[in-house]
């Protein structure tokens, strides 16, 4: 006779079997449909938000790159420009769009640097979003109107002390890296030139070549016939390398102010919890597309810098330090959007 002690002992290892095959199943079911994924994506149209108006530098990245992507993947790739409130319309767009693989953000800093300090909304940019590949920097210059015959950082700083209140900057946008970045130079500098908002960059550089501001920090591209003219000065660039662009002027920071760098970045984003081995085939095929030859002179006459191989963690890290960065001088400057 069976005894009910033997009985429970055999149906409790049938249980644990049991349970062990589940899981086992489950597994190999996980396996089986990442591996589909991987297999079969994309199978249907991608979509780049930019979440500026078309012409400025992320959409015209965005088109390059999206032009290739479709080429080599076979599917349509469209660039959805959704601008309003400095980016963070599209940005936050993409933060509640499905994890699928199918749209993106392709944008500069700004949205995911800077506009959530200032914002009071929920929007986390390292929380809401997923970290897919850091593309390429802006390198901005600081030029000066030719009537104050400055030729150098050092000089800049030396006439601001000795003339306080007669210098004035141009900044576009409020909280724009064009004002955050002069006031890092303020504070760094330990000078006070004061800041002169304007609604777009066009009118900002009128005012520059007429002399009514005197200082002004913007990218590089946008300024170069003007330097070639004569009609402004160039003293140096906010990268801490010199502009493959015009690398005979100097960078800020070798320039008498050590440790200032405050450069426009370009990455790529997904919706949060977008499946990781689709952000790690859209890093890796971006990254090989910003190596073709004809991509990479396209995008240095557009005054692309690109950046090395980036990872989505190490990007993620990227950002990290950035807002920290910019959050510290927001503070210190006693900066407001207000």
């Amino acid at each position: 006779m069976i005894s009910d002690q033997f009985v429970y002992c055999i149906r409790n290892k049938l249980l644990v079997l049991a349970i062990l095959a589940s899981y086992g199943m489950a597994f190999l079911f996980s396996q089986s449909a990442q591996s589909q994924t991987q297999a079969t994506y994309p199978n249907k149209q991608i979509q780049f938000i930019v979440p500026f108006p078309p012409g400025g530098p992320a959409d015209v990245q965005a088109r390059i790159v999206g032009q290739k992507l479709s080429t080599r993947w076979k599917q349509p790739v469209i660039i959805d420009n959704r601008p309003g409130a400095g980016g963070s319309i599209g940005a936050e767009f993409v933060a509640r769009a499905p994890a699928d693989g199918y749209t993106f953000l392709y944008t500069t800093s700004g949205p995911i640097s800077v506009n959530p300090i200032f914002s009071n909304s929920s929007f986390d940019p390292l929380k809401n979003l997923s970290s897919v590949i850091l593309t390429s920097t802006l390198s901005s210059v600081m030029v000066v109107n030719p009537s104050l015959n400055i030729k150098s950082i050092n000089e800049l700083i030396q006439f601001a002390k000795e003339n306080p209140g007669k210098l004035n900057y141009a900044s576009s946008g409020n909280g724009s890296t064009s004002h955050l970045s002069m006031e890092q130079f303020n504070r760094l500098a330990g000078v006070q030139i004061t800041r002169i908002p304007y609604k777009g960059a066009a009118p900002a550089i009128n005012d520059l070549l007429g002399g009514n501001v005197q200082v002004m920090l913007m990218g590089l591209t946008s300024v170069l016939p003007f330097l070639e003219s004569g009609k402004l000065t160039a003293i140096g660039v906010s990268s801490l390398k010199p502009s493959p662009l015009a690398p005979k002027i100097p960078t800020i920071a070798s320039s008498g102010l050590n440790g200032f760098e405050a450069s426009n970045w370009l990455g790529v984003f997904a919706p949060p919890n977008t499946p990781a081995d689709i952000v790690n085939k859209m890093n890796a095929e971006i990254y090989a597309i910003m190596k073709l030859p004809d991509v990479k002179e396209r995008l240095f006459k557009e005054g692309f810098e690109q950046m090395p191989t980036y990872t989505p963690t190490q990007f993620k890290d990227f950002i990290q330090k950035d807002i920290a960065k910019w959050s510290k001088i927001i503070k210190e400057s006693n900066i407001t959007t207000d």
